[in-house]
């Protein structure tokens, strides 16, 4: 089983981009933790919840109760959608706006992909044991 909590704590400290930022990498960590659960985890849940109201109308019978069923589990999946492509809408527009600064790329790729190399964070010291 993978220890979310060792790949956040890390002693290394990391430079993104060459505008001399230095930051904790426990950081980049926490952030690409936290894009990866509303990336992966909240359209799931949203999905499982859209599914256990339209059971709950089901299970009464009642038309006008499956109708509401039915548009609620829409309106979620349609959200769980959103939620899912905000993240690479988001990704697509830094990409476009950043334009020919690696800087800003690279920064962008250490936090959101936890990516750690030439076009993203570079270590400074520690150990490189969480990104």
């Amino acid at each position: 089983m993978i220890n979310v909590l060792d790949a956040i704590n890390t002693n290394a400290v990391y430079e993104c981009g060459n505008i001399g930022i230095s930051f904790s990498g426990m950081i980049p960590n926490v952030v690409h933790l936290i894009i990866v659960i509303i990336e992966v985890v909240v359209p799931i849940l949203l999905v499982i919840f859209g599914l256990l109201d339209m059971a709950k109308a089901v299970m009464a019978q009642k038309e006008d109760e499956i109708k509401k069923g039915q548009q609620t589990l829409i309106k979620r999946v349609i959200a769980a959608i959103i939620v899912f492509f905000v993240i690479a809408l988001v990704r697509l527009v830094i990409t476009f706006v950043s334009g020919e600064d690696d800087n800003v790329v690279s920064c962008f790729n250490c936090f959101v992909n936890g990516t750690v190399g030439e076009n993203s964070c570079r270590l400074q010291s520690g150990q490189n044991t969480g990104l």
